[in-house]
């Protein structure tokens, strides 16, 4: 067990990050109320999860097939061939909804909600901190002109923007909602949605929003995912009452589509570049290190959370970013358990740390995000990796995306 606790070259955290490789454990996670079970916990449960892990204060799927039966290789084959249903109640909505809906919300995220958001329609974004850390990158959805909704990864928006707004004093009203989403995602989730909801769902816009019933129960649509693949999220309102009549019956209209419930494909986002946060990327990273640069419109006459010291961190640059790697060994067919260490390929020392990585079927290699210096940024720059079971293996720095870089696959016209 190696007990690397810093990197050389890498920026001194106030929290550093754990680099000892301590592996896994057969321990069993407790299950208890402390920790929330979604709406669609028992019927997930009922389609054979086998492995959880807890993400936003919930239980949250992470395996149904079994290793022997194919395992997380056969998830990806049935949203890359066919098409899934993902319980994704961990994205918790957090509802911003008032007269100042839109300038509370403009205050909170790092673009101009004015020019890239209109009524009906969603978008990637960041929060920031003070220090320009993030704090989370949700996706937004306005489904009124006054009403937003935060569809969020792991960190509490809910708190933050509750804590903001105490002094703030924009109108509004901020809480989480009983709003748990389903994605259906995969080449035929066209096809079964339009089972489900008729033929103007194909008219949805990639990031758009329409409003609908499902077997008689209100439902918000968005043609978003988690996979780079072509996809639509279902938004069950009082979703802690009504779980029970929705599930069986995308199940029963999906028999057709050979529709496999699984869990969000990380080996698919991690082709597609797509960052999961708390493991990619946490508080302690600012946007220009984690390839989200692009978010930050310093332009944006409105002044809004990290600001001013985003503006100073792109003007001074940054030490470290997250880079792509194509490295040898075994494939890799289960969560990494641990940030594998990342080797100088000359002289063997400690360069950085993998934050993610799996097997790619469509590469047909083992890929990953790495936290690199500098000095390693460069496309076609040599660096060793040790894995748990194969050791030392050789590592490139490629691109990301590894696979299609501008999102045709999901943009692809129904």
């Amino acid at each position: 067990m190696s007990q690397t606790l810093t990197i050389d070259g890498l920026k001194r955290r106030n929290w550093p990050i754990n680099l000892r490789q301590s592996g896994n454990s057969d321990a069993r996670i407790l299950i208890s109320t402390r920790i929330r079970k979604s709406p669609w916990w028992h019927l997930s449960k009922a389609a054979g999860c086998r492995a959880y892990t807890t993400y936003n204060h919930l239980y949250h799927p992470r395996s149904y097939i079994k290793p022997e039966d194919g395992g997380l290789l056969a998830e990806y084959q049935f949203l890359t061939e066919h098409v899934s249903m993902w319980d994704v109640a961990v994205e918790r909505q957090i509802r911003v909804k008032g007269p100042d809906a839109a300038d509370f919300v403009n205050l909170l995220i790092t673009r101009d909600v004015h020019s890239i958001l209109p009524p009906m329609q969603a978008r990637y974004v960041i929060l920031c901190n003070q220090y320009g850390g993030i704090i989370n990158d949700p996706v937004l959805l306005r489904v009124a002109d006054d009403e937003f909704w935060f569809s969020i990864s792991d960190s509490d928006v809910l708190l933050w923007a509750q804590g903001v707004n105490s002094f703030a004093n924009f109108d509004v009203e901020i809480h989480e909602i009983d709003v748990s989403p389903v994605q259906i995602q995969g080449p035929k989730s066209a096809a079964l949605m339009e089972k489900m909801f008729g033929p103007h769902v194909r008219e949805i816009p990639y990031y758009g929003l329409i409003h609908d019933t499902l077997n008689g129960h209100p439902v918000t649509i968005s043609r978003t995912g988690f996979s780079a693949e072509v996809g639509f999220e279902i938004y069950l309102h009082d979703a802690t009452i009504h779980a029970d009549d929705i599930w069986p019956h995308i199940l029963e209209q999906g028999k057709e589509f050979n529709l496999g419930v699984i869990a969000p494909s990380h080996i698919r986002r991690l082709e597609a570049g797509i960052l999961s946060y708390g493991q990619d990327m946490d508080i302690e990273n600012n946007p220009f290190e984690v390839r989200l640069g692009w978010q930050v419109d310093l332009e944006k006459e409105a002044n809004f959370i990290g600001k001013d010291a985003l503006a100073r961190i792109k003007q001074r640059g940054v030490q470290q970013r997250l880079v792509g790697l194509q490295l040898g060994g075994a494939p890799i067919t289960w969560y990494n358990e641990d940030f594998y260490l990342v080797k100088n390929a000359e002289d063997g020392n400690d360069i950085g740390y993998i934050t993610s990585a799996f097997w790619s079927p469509n590469i047909n290699s083992n890929i990953a995000l790495a936290v690199m210096p500098k000095t390693y940024w460069r496309m076609g720059t040599k660096a060793k990796v040790r894995l748990p079971e194969d050791g030392i293996v050789d590592a490139t720095v490629v691109r990301v995306p590894f696979r299609d870089p501008t999102k045709e696959v999901p943009k692809t016209a129904l």
